[in-house]
């Protein structure tokens, strides 16, 4: 009898493990697609005449679109249980927006498509992590959006690196965006092996006890007020990019590659943190957070060797965000309600991270040592 369920057990997992694998690859395509793009936004918008004024609140605003928006698609993906249709037109939204920056002929436009492929991100994200948690219930959630998010960042050092190259080949922006095509097709058809394959990732899920509450604890508020002091402070990598390409740091070809970079960080991180917040809890969370909170000193205030430094522990902050930060979410929103928990904290996140790009932008254009103490202080102000 024991036996037998552990057999079970070990089956469901089986499946379960390859349901996250295959969300992992889309991922790895489609970050190979719009984070490739995100490394080279904000020397696109320099390019196109753009301040950093406006980066700062381009970046910003998309962020918010990409997170406020998704307490809608949240509370409609559980109102209606069409978490893959919502999934996949939200995809199709997102990753298509990016070659058509390559059409772009003034920084309006491409400030439209921006905020198009993070409208696209809205859409359907909630509905992916609500399906995805379901499959991380008996692998251990730290470790299945751990491992989720180090496919996601195999596609974002990939897809800069992919940049980079037609950069050094053609000199050309445009290019660089055309090529990304190809992965966001990938993509939308990994997609569609994984909706045929799974059509109800909630059965990996065991149904949780009568007894658990149907809505949010008030821990779950208190975690979003934590989380979105380290949103207000976290920079977008398009101000820092914006930063090496105005200033001279280092050459444009090289720009990319250090997110491809940062991104490999995040890799590791999101795998290795995971792992131990399954294993420690909390606490984890807590040495992610206190070591990236530095990252912006050293980006915005030193040169080439302690910025590359810098965006290292900007990688640490991303491997948190994308993978402990989502997994714990999951640990104290019910199941039925998945979905919206995650639209409503990705909300108030995003709000909390347009707030911060918007003033980071501000306070570039006037002072960068004010820009590293607001980055800091807002984020080490989680902590407590």
């Amino acid at each position: 009898m024991l036996g037998g369920t552990a057999h079970m057990r070990n089956r469901n997992n089986q499946i379960a493990l390859r349901f996250v694998l295959l969300l992992g690859v889309v991922s790895l395509f489609a970050d190979m697609t719009y984070e490739a793009a995100r490394s080279i936004t904000g020397p696109y918008l320099a390019i196109l005449g753009a301040s950093a004024t406006v980066v700062g609140i381009v970046a910003g605003l998309g962020e918010l679109i990409g997170y406020g928006l998704r307490i809608f698609s949240g509370v409609i993906s559980d109102r209606t249980h069409r978490y893959w249709a919502i999934t996949i037109a939200g995809y199709a939204v997102n990753l298509l927006a990016v070659p058509a920056l390559a059409l772009a002929g003034s920084w309006e436009i491409a400030a439209v498509l921006i905020m198009a492929e993070r409208f696209g991100k809205a859409i359907r994200t909630p509905a992916r992590d609500a399906m995805l948690s379901h499959a991380a219930h008996g692998l251990g959630r730290g470790w299945a959006f751990g491992v989720h998010e180090a496919m996601d960042q195999i596609g974002a050092m990939i897809g800069p690196i992919i940049v980079a190259a037609v950069l050094a080949w053609k000199g050309s922006y445009e290019y660089g965006f055309a090529v990304l095509a190809v992965p966001a097709l990938l993509a939308l058809a990994v997609l569609a092996v994984a909706r045929i394959n799974y059509p109800q990732p909630h059965d990996l899920e065991p149904s949780f006890r009568a007894r658990e509450a149907s809505g949010f604890r008030s821990t779950f508020w208190f975690y979003l007020m934590a989380v979105a002091c380290i949103a207000l402070g976290f920079a977008d990598y398009p101000l820092a990019a914006f930063h090496m390409k105005t200033e001279g740091i280092v050459a444009d070809k090289w720009i990319p590659l250090i997110y491809a970079g940062a991104m490999g960080v995040d890799a590791l991180s999101a795998l290795a943190f995971g792992r131990l917040y399954d294993k420690k809890g909390f606490p984890v969370l807590f040495v992610m957070i206190a070591a990236s909170a530095w990252s912006a000193p050293l980006v915005f205030l030193t040169g080439p060797v302690l910025l590359i430094f810098g965006m290292a522990l900007w990688g640490i902050g991303m491997g948190a965000q994308e993978s402990i930060i989502r997994a714990v979410v999951a640990d104290i929103v019910p199941r039925d309600r998945r979905a919206t928990g995650y639209g409503v904290f990705n909300a108030g996140f995003g709000l909390a991270w347009f707030a911060g790009s918007a003033i980071m932008g501000l306070l570039y254009d006037r002072s960068l040592i004010a820009l590293a103490v607001f980055s800091v202080v807002s984020q080490l102000a989680s902590l407590p």
